[in-house]
């Protein structure tokens, strides 16, 4: 029986406060009426080790936090004005998914993405390996621009599930390697081999990434620190 590892938790992700609202830039400005809570979310009291750590607390403490709040919030707010066919950006991915001529296939696609990413972008990684990655995630994204679906149906049809997935698999792929080729020390679940040492100077600090035209473009926000201050990992 073949046996391979798999994600167990994802650390990192949707930046919020403590009370569960998504922030959208270095200075914690909220985003009006959005939550997030659980594997999610990112309150960012892990730091770079949440599986180390105690990964229920995201969801048990700041999902109850998260709804208190999000309650309180709709009984203060009203509505917010919605453009006239607020659904239009949804309906044209499907409707590109459903009509592409191209000859890719999505699993094709993403089997060289597992494997590319297993290695080189796991947990021990390096300027070379991720540089070459990236350049493979540029390729990747080509080949996904002419990804089409066999199953043309408009019901129940899990391959266009699976294509629109794996878009997203793609754009979090370059995030992740975007972020570990910027971030040049080795820090709880990221390890960079040509940079073992943990570097508190210049890297005590959240990694952001926003999704520009062109590239994937990185903020930093700096760690708050309170009862318990950085220490080096002993186990």
């Amino acid at each position: 029986m073949p046996i391979q590892p798999t994600a167990h938790y994802a650390m990192g992700g949707i930046p919020t406060d403590i009370e569960g609202r998504v922030v959208i830039d270095e200075k914690n400005t909220p985003m009006p009426g959005l939550y997030a809570a659980g594997e999610v979310a990112c309150v960012s009291v892990h730091g770079a080790n949440r599986l180390g750590t105690n990964s229920l607390v995201d969801i048990l403490v700041f999902g109850r936090r998260g709804g208190r709040h999000a309650a309180s919030f709709i009984k203060e707010n009203d509505w917010v004005p919605l453009p006239a066919r607020p659904e239009e950006p949804a309906r044209a991915l499907v409707s590109q998914v459903l009509n592409s001529t191209g000859k890719e296939r999505a699993a094709d696609i993403r089997d060289v993405l597992q494997d590319e990413m297993m290695d080189k972008a796991s947990v021990f990684r390096d300027a070379a390996g991720l540089t070459a990655l990236r350049d493979k995630l540029g390729e990747l994204r080509e080949r996904y621009r002419r990804v089409k679906a066999e199953d043309r149906g408009l019901q129940y049809n899990t391959e266009l599930l699976e294509v629109i997935e794996l878009g997203c698999l793609l754009e979090l792929a370059e995030v992740l390697v975007e972020s570990a080729l910027a971030r040049q020390e080795s820090r709880g679940g990221h390890y960079r081999e040509d940079f073992p040492k943990r570097d508190d100077v210049n890297w005590l600090k959240h990694t952001l990434a926003y999704q520009a035209p062109k590239k994937i473009e990185l903020k930093f926000k700096p760690v708050v620190i309170t009862k318990f201050q950085p220490m080096e990992r002993k186990y």
